[in-house]
């Protein structure tokens, strides 16, 4: 679900110093743009960054990037960001179907999905981000150890994420559970902003980790 938009948001984001206005020339060279070799971790559709915010804040020696396609949230997003210190965490304005025109081969150590819009008509499903289609961006550019956290609580479409995996010849399901918060994969969860919502209304979440066959 889309915000209302936000009045002055493409402003604040194009001046932005968090903002990474342009990512295609640090495609293979990421380390020169954190200056450092750190493992590189990005989510995609990061909302207003309550998840990324609290990974990079808890782990500075890993760069995050968090990529929102949409002004008005990624906006929120810089709000949080301005008032801390980090350097370890940027932003993007980015629409992830061109992940391969940003990050090469194997550039990219781990990938987050968080309660992605589900686009619940059957012909909107190449958009999903569990997708066959996204599944196979991510295999060019994850490394080949790397993996894909998902959430939501969406239960249609965990099952097609699910199935999306289980139907590919390239990934293969470590963790899965249909009620992340009553599991044994709950320590040391993050949680994001619609999830603090949801588990405070009492939905399950979902939640699978996936890496390479």
């Amino acid at each position: 679900m889309r915000l209302r938009n936000v009045k002055g948001s493409k402003e604040f984001i194009a001046n932005s110093p968090y903002v990474i206005h342009n990512p295609e020339d640090y495609k293979g060279c990421w380390h020169t743009f954190f200056h450092n070799e750190n493992p590189l971790h990005i989510e995609i559709g990061m909302g207003k960054g309550q998840f990324l915010h609290a990974l990079a804040e808890k782990n500075p020696y890993i760069n995050y990037i968090g990529i929102e396609m949409y002004s008005s949230v990624l906006y929120r997003a810089l709000e949080r960001r301005v008032e801390t210190e980090l350097e370890n965490l940027y932003f993007l304005r980015f629409d992830a179907r061109y992940l391969t025109d940003i990050f090469d081969k194997s550039e990219v150590d781990k990938i987050y999905l968080n309660f992605s819009d589900p686009w619940p008509k059957e012909r909107h499903a190449k958009r999903r981000l569990t997708s066959p289609q996204f599944l196979s961006l991510y295999d060019i550019v994850l490394k080949p150890e790397g993996t894909i956290q998902f959430k939501t609580d969406n239960q249609s479409l965990f099952d097609f994420s699910v199935d999306s995996v289980k139907e590919s010849e390239i990934w293969k399901i470590d963790e899965i559970t249909y009620d992340l918060h009553n599991s044994g994969y709950r320590e040391g969860n993050i949680m994001t902003e619609y999830e603090s919502r949801f588990v405070a209304e009492g939905k399950p979440i979902c939640r699978f980790v996936i890496s390479r066959s």
